[in-house]
């Protein structure tokens, strides 16, 4: 993966997970961007989601990791971009998938139920896996909707 800046956001339920995220990016060397929260108090997911998506439709960032309690109201949000596939992994082999089939340029990870060390392993797959293009670029590029 061709990393540029990492964005990262949360909400309330992702902001400690957040936190591992950001220093397992600071000690893997990769620039990143924080969109917040920046507070474990109750906060409302789109609010850091829509900042997230339009960084990565401005080609800003590249990839992005968001985080909430289940991963479900960031990846519903963050989708309704057009120039975001995100994915939602709590688990390495999914997160490998996500790249090399789907080219998800976001990952959400349910920050309720991912402890740092599967966090980890996720982390690395993403960064580490690549688009495999053949049948699953024909696939990407039904995704989007024209207007």
């Amino acid at each position: 993966m061709d990393i540029k800046t990492v964005g990262v956001a949360c909400d309330h339920a992702g902001f400690p997970l957040k936190q591992f995220v950001i220093q397992y990016l600071e000690e893997h060397k990769l620039p990143y961007k924080d969109f917040g929260c920046n507070s474990d108090l109750s906060c409302d997911y789109p609010d850091y989601a829509h900042p997230l998506a339009d960084a990565i439709c401005k080609e800003e960032v590249y990839p992005a990791i968001a985080i909430c309690g289940s991963g479900e109201g960031m990846i519903m949000t963050l989708n309704k971009h057009q120039g975001v596939r995100a994915g939602l992994a709590w688990n390495r082999d999914v997160a490998e998938l996500m790249r090399q089939h789907n080219d998800a340029n976001v990952l959400v990870m349910p920050g309720r139920f991912v402890d740092n060390k599967t966090a980890e392993k996720i982390m690395d797959a993403f960064f580490k896996a690549t688009f495999e293009g053949g049948r699953h670029e024909r696939r990407v590029k039904k995704i989007a909707i024209e207007e």
